[in-house]
Formats: C-alpha cells, sequence, structure tokens
C-alpha cells in the first residue's frame, strides 16, 4: 500500500508562506534545507507534510481553481474569528454539507484554497 507523504506548493515569497503556514495554518516547521538554488521547507507533524519550494524563478507560479488544502479544527466559529482578527479574507463560506461537517476557505499568498473544517 502506497501512503500520501506530503504536499507540494511552489511558492512566490517562501517567507510570507512560512507565515502563513505557520501563523494561520498552525503548521511547525519539520525539516527546512537548501538544495542548490532551491529551499525547501516542510510544514506540519505525523504522515503528511505540506512541502513549500522556493527558487527565484518562482515569481510565476500558478494554482489550479479546483485545488485545495483541507485542515481540520474543533470549532470553526472560533477559526473564522481568527483568521478575520489576522486581516485575512474569507474567500467563501461557511458552508454546512451535513449536520457534522461545517467549512469555509481562503486563499495562501499564492492564490491555493485552503480549507478549515469542523466534523462533529
Amino acid at each position: 500500500m502506497k501512503q500520501f507523504v506530503h504536499a507540494t506548493i511552489q511558492v512566490k515569497d517562501l517567507n510570507e508562506s512560512l507565515e502563513f503556514y505557520q501563523e494561520i495554518v498552525g503548521l511547525p516547521i519539520a525539516n527546512r534545507f537548501i538544495s542548490g538554488d532551491t529551499e525547501i521547507v516542510f510544514l506540519g507533524q505525523g504522515d503528511t507534510l505540506v512541502e513549500l519550494i522556493y527558487t527565484e524563478d518562482s515569481k510565476d507560479t500558478t494554482i489550479g481553481d479546483g485545488i485545495a488544502l483541507g485542515f481540520g479544527v474543533d470549532c470553526l466559529e472560533d477559526t473564522i474569528d481568527f483568521i478575520k482578527d489576522k486581516g485575512i479574507e474569507i474567500h467563501s463560506g461557511p458552508f454546512e454539507p451535513s449536520p457534522t461537517t461545517k467549512f469555509f476557505y481562503v486563499q495562501d499568498p499564492d492564490g491555493l484554497k485552503i480549507q478549515f473544517i469542523e466534523q462533529k
């Protein structure tokens, strides 16, 4: 059986993306290194990580509309308040597709949709 280990995101500004994923999403740095002209940072804990990749050529990064990363939260309302306090715009939602699931989206600094989801 194959195991999903990370999602890679090519970023335009590594510092801005690190601030977002550490402060807003809450992911700690798991590993950070430079390989040639590329800086790579893995964020998260456990079996699945987010990999940020930055090079000087990353200025033209484009992310597809149908792609999103989802992160579980304990309380959606508290997360919405936190996001708004940080001055981040809600992209869409909140939605409640079932009695046990609520979620909303924001965008990371490169326009990738980030879903915060509460499951009861």
